[in-house]
């Protein structure tokens, strides 16, 4: 596999400049200035500092948090470092719903990372709901090894795409054809969750691979959140029509930049081991989404 040193010399193009610029200028605020404890407060905890923040999985519960606002749009970043060690099993989440619960209408962008029996790849998947319904699947090899320090997973969202980021390389676009359709989630705003959980029915090796639970507990951390977007203000929010004052809704938002497009193929090329738009056999018609080009 392609090392990802190989591609240092590869700038990240004009809208990851906005972005650092973007992030410097967003205040982050702490656990509770953000987030809301979902179930089991007692598998939460925090560095001294109140800066890292920790949940932990033992074989009675797992533990998760949300934002305490929504969102409709915009840029959205945590930094996380995974369980070390054998964690087949194990599943760490992060990701956007409309709803508090896996609700049967809920929109939802998905970041799964898939643990593993100590020496495997580690395997991160997307998933894309709208109204209930997801089955658009994607998995990726990693370029490095998540348990041993933190890494950056982002996801930018507009009407136009939604990019999902690790470390800043583009690992998946959705794009939307500007039409109304059953694909492209762009109507209802959005918190972001986190959590750990046991998912050894499907996890790891499609769940032959077992949760070892004499190594719990599983812990996963976060540092450094930040949002830039746009929240969400019953009726409805201006910047959600906007595209002159925020970043991430202006034109150069819309679609990969150059230097993007050539991270893009990079990993298309050598880390993506599934694509659902691929599987002919689950889907002998091909969702209409899979038609639209992420690079345009």
């Amino acid at each position: 596999m392609v090392r990802m040193e190989a591609k240092a010399s590869s700038s990240l193009g004009v809208i990851l400049l906005l972005v650092v610029i973007a992030e410097a200028a967003v205040s982050k605020g702490s656990f509770e200035d953000n987030f809301s404890i979902m179930w089991s407060e007692d598998h939460f905890s925090t560095s001294k500092d109140g800066q890292i923040w920790y949940l932990s999985l033992d074989k009675d519960t797992g533990c998760g948090f949300q934002t305490k606002q929504r969102y409709r749009f915009g840029w959205f970043s945590m930094k996380l470092k995974l369980v070390a060690g054998d964690s087949a099993g194990v599943v760490t989440a992060y990701y956007m719903c409309s709803e508090n619960g896996a609700g049967p209408e809920r929109d939802e962008l998905d970041f799964e990372f898939l643990g593993n029996r100590t020496g495997q790849p580690f395997l991160i998947q997307t998933n894309v709901y709208k109204n209930g319904t997801g089955g658009r699947e994607m998995r990726h090899m990693l370029w490095f090894d998540p348990t041993e320090d933190y890494h950056t997973y982002s996801i930018l969202w507009n009407n136009h795409q939604i990019v999902f980021f690790v470390d800043r390389v583009p690992i998946r676009v959705f794009k939307n054809n500007g039409k109304e359709n059953n694909f492209f989630p762009n109507e209802k705003p959005m918190y972001l969750f986190s959590s750990i959980w046991n998912a050894d029915d499907w996890a790891t090796r499609g769940g032959l691979e077992k949760t070892n639970w004499k190594l719990a507990p599983f812990v996963s951390s976060y540092k450094d959140f930040s949002v830039d977007g746009c929240q969400w203000k019953d009726p409805y929010p201006a910047c959600v029509s906007t595209t002159t004052d925020n970043w991430w809704d202006q034109y150069s938002a819309w679609h990969l930049s150059d230097d993007q497009k050539k991270d893009y193929a990079w990993v298309r090329r050598n880390l993506v081991i599934y694509d659902y738009c691929n599987d002919s056999e689950r889907y002998p018609t091909l969702p209409e989404e899979c038609s639209l080009s992420p690079w345009d």
